[in-house]
């Protein structure tokens, strides 16, 4: 029996680049693609499984937020952590022109461009994150300070209490 290789997605190719240690997971990619069930598909507590969220503050300006699943981002947070007066979500129909990546398969890791990256606090207590590998259907295991440090991103509490 031979075991399905996975397909290298921007995400993968920069976290060998930098010598990044993770751990790919693959799901199946058919049914719900939300971050909870993303989760029980692949056996890991929800708490350790994060969401890329890409904002806009207007004139281009665009910032990447990584929340747990089931956290909620706090746009007014969002927007001082990035020293902005407001930020708002990325339209849906601008995500693959921006990121180079789909809903259900945005990550932090391997954009079009390094956009400013801010992290949950919440991470910086978890001995591994898991946030999306690029595709629906992969995800990525990695300890939150290797990510930050891959996408040169900061930890800031951005999600509502």
């Amino acid at each position: 029996m031979t075991k399905k290789k996975i397909a290298k997605t921007n995400a993968i190719r920069l976290l060998e680049q930098k010598k990044v240690p993770f751990q790919s997971i693959a799901y199946e990619s058919e049914g719900a693609i939300d971050g909870v069930s993303v989760a029980k598909k692949i056996g890991h507590p929800v708490d350790h499984v994060f969401k890329t969220l890409v904002t806009t503050a207007g004139a281009g300006k665009m910032y990447v937020f990584v929340i747990p699943v089931e956290a909620e981002l706090d746009l007014k947070a969002a927007a001082r952590v990035a020293g902005e007066k407001k930020v708002e979500m990325l339209p849906l129909k601008d995500l693959l022109g921006t990121t180079g990546y789909v809903r259900g398969g945005c990550s932090p890791i391997g954009m079009k461009k390094l956009f400013p990256t801010f992290i949950d606090k919440s991470a910086e207590n978890l001995d591994y994150i898991i946030v999306s590998g690029g595709k629906i259907g992969l995800q990525i295991q990695l300890a939150p300070m290797d990510l930050a440090n891959a996408v040169d991103a900061d930890f800031a509490s951005v999600t509502k209490k």
